[in-house]
């Protein structure tokens, strides 16, 4: 229930509002900050347009109370980054740039997200 009011702060209703094709998915993220441990294990990752996502801990958070944290494009390579708590507090990160060394990151100033 509390993944579903953190998703409806997002401004996604349920899964019946996204299309079929967006199904979230099983993933493993890696999460490092320079401010909390490196967080690293199983997640649902959810595409969404234009190469923007989403990701959230199967259970639990990613720590710091985050439960999801938002990846969304603002230009190719470049996207703004916030994470979202269970209490709706909807924290910027900063703006993130695609890795060329592995494109299954992002990093910023003080933070990276890799989903595989």
């Amino acid at each position: 229930m509390r993944k579903a009011l953190v998703f409806a702060a997002l401004g996604i209703v349920g899964l019946a509002a996204w299309p079929a094709t967006a199904a979230p998915r099983s993933a493993r993220c890696v999460i490092a900050s320079a401010e909390s441990a490196t967080w690293r294990g199983p997640c649902m990752f959810l595409a969404e347009r234009g190469g923007s996502f989403s990701i959230s801990p199967p259970r639990g958070d990613f720590g710091d109370g985050i439960d999801i944290i938002s990846v969304s494009l603002i230009r190719p390579g470049v996207a703004e980054v916030r994470g979202l708590t269970s209490d709706g507090i909807n924290s910027r990160w900063g703006e993130a740039r695609r890795s060329t060394r592995d494109r299954a990151c992002w990093i910023g100033e003080d933070f990276s997200i890799c989903v595989y």
